[in-house]
């Protein structure tokens, strides 16, 4: 294989435009040059024709200065330096290489760090040593910039003098890129902030308060996937969530919840998939499946599964942030879609597994993030497209008998390394929000309602049961009993103490 001419001038390339003509180098490169069988990353590079560095939503475009020789290794030098590690690429690029070329490669500088990462990753990826001798060098280098991605402490490979800092294992290893935007929600310490708000709160409060808001979220969560449950379904759902982070995340406990989640099962295969999957629409005159995402193999369900466990593990190293944590794990069990149905459901409960796990939340309240994603419904099914979309023109399926998918390529490595920097910031997102607006919204109605009802109490001396419908009304109808339910519940009240009551009620709880 020639391992020259890699670089390209381009104004446009695969329907994006670039800010200026410049020469496509790094990953975009060699991925368009040697026909990988993978997406594109999100942002590529350009090395601009003129002095300055600048970047886009989808261009990181470097000053002419940075102009390198073009042969692979000096891009993979680049990809390394300034796009981050991408294990999907290595994977895909390793299989391309013969170990002659990969040799070579590695032989322009033995000792350097960015060919000991080449190295590394070849022999990590591929479980196959290469003809070279250990290094006995003193100076360990990171596998990843901690400057670009995060990273775990990781573990010494005296091998190759290289500290393996990757956030997984060789089975499920997602990456989270920094960014402005992770940066400031990190720094702004929403879990301690949120610990803060907490404690203000008086117990009683709080633990109606931490009822409701499972229930909510419970409830929010069925609603995402187009389903209505009884309060009965929702509060035994409501009841799973409130156990998150007390059990082993394992495949016997996702079959459980499973189990919880699935009220009639009579039409489903309960358990691990046995038969593709994917998720989306159908023709309606030939019930074709028309894929918007398509599940792991199912051969590879299990494998994966395996992954995700022993990669959570390594997450609940106390330097690695809790939401990060969440969404690798969260949104790598969606992705691979290991069950017929329920994926959703599990896929949140998972959140705030990890949460609670990680003491994310200390005060024993569960972060009711599915209420705050269904007001999010939008960016949330944006995020979980900008995974699954690109895949699809890497997946080669056919039409089942009975108008199932049948994946035909190996794509078990589409599902084990992605970048999960769209999903983190979304699910930072969300977490902000049920602090900021979530939370409070719910303490402080419960605060309400008890000036109400001591105002009631004090007043009427109803009993609690009719409380609760007269706030139902009055919120039913902007502060005013409509005239049924003063014919009916309320007939005893006189026209005075109503209009008090409705005054009491709007001065609490719709007062501006």
């Amino acid at each position: 294989m020639n391992l020259k001419s890699f670089s390209r001038k381009i104004t446009v390339f695969h329907g994006k435009h670039t800010p200026e003509e410049g020469t496509l180098v790094g990953y975009g490169a060699i991925i368009e040059h040697l026909k990988l069988n993978m997406p594109f990353p999100e942002r590529l590079a350009l090395i601009s024709e003129k002095r300055r560095s600048y970047k886009n939503e989808n261009w990181n475009v470097f000053s002419s200065r940075n102009t390198f020789e073009d042969t692979l290794y000096k891009h993979l030098v680049f990809t390394l330096k300034y796009e981050g590690v991408n294990l999907l690429f290595y994977k895909k690029l390793f299989e391309k290489l013969s170990e002659k070329e990969v040799l070579l490669i590695l032989k322009q500088e033995p000792t350097g760090q960015y060919s000991r990462k080449i190295w590394f990753l070849y022999e990590w990826l591929l479980q196959k040593k290469l003809k070279i001798k250990d290094l006995t060098i003193k100076n360990y280098v990171p596998l990843l910039d901690d400057k670009l991605q995060y990273t775990v402490k990781g573990e010494r490979s005296a091998r190759h003098r290289i500290v393996n800092n990757l956030p997984g294992t060789i089975n499920f290893c997602p990456l989270i890129f920094k960014t402005e935007k992770l940066e400031a929600k990190i720094n702004a310490n929403v879990s301690d902030k949120k610990n803060t708000y907490l404690n203000s709160i008086h117990n009683d409060v709080l633990q109606r308060a931490s009822s409701f808001l499972l229930l909510k979220d419970s409830k929010a969560s069925f609603t995402i996937e187009n389903e209505n449950p009884g309060n009965n379904r929702a509060m035994r759902w409501g009841k799973a969530i409130g156990q998150a982070g007390q059990k082993t995340l394992s495949t016997e406990e996702l079959i459980r919840l499973q189990q919880i989640v699935i009220e009639n099962s009579r039409f489903l295969k309960m358990g691990l998939r046995t038969e593709g999957g994917f998720v989306g629409d159908r023709d309606r005159t030939t019930l074709e499946p028309i894929p918007h995402h398509i599940s792991a193999k199912e051969k590879d369900v299990s494998h994966l599964l395996e992954g995700l466990f022993d990669t959570n593990n390594i997450l609940q190293d106390p330097t690695y942030d809790a939401v990060l944590a969440a969404a690798t794990i969260a949104f790598g069990f969606v992705f691979i879609h290991p069950f017929v149905d329920g994926n959703g459901r599990l896929h949140r409960y998972i959140i705030h597994h990890v949460l609670a796990k990680k003491q994310f939340s200390k005060q024993g309240v569960i972060f009711p993030v599915s209420a705050s994603i269904l007001d999010h419904m939008d960016d949330y099914k944006n995020v979980l497209e900008s995974y699954s979309h690109p895949l699809l023109d890497h997946i080669q399926w056919k039409e089942t008998k009975d108008h199932n998918v049948e994946v035909l390529n190996d794509t078990i490595d589409l599902y084990r390394y992605f970048d999960a920097t769209k999903q983190a910031e979304f699910l930072y997102d969300c977490v902000a929000d049920t602090l900021e607006r979530v939370i409070p919204s719910e303490v402080n109605y419960l605060l309400k309602y008890d000036e109400f009802k001591r105002f009631i109490d004090n007043e009427f001396e109803m009993p609690d049961k009719l409380v609760a419908m007269l706030v139902m009304f009055l919120e039913q109808n902007n502060g005013v009993l409509s005239k049924r339910a003063l014919k009916k519940e309320f007939s005893e009240l006189e026209e005075n103490e109503i209009i008090d009551i409705q005054n009491t009620f709007k001065s609490i709880f719709l007062e501006l």
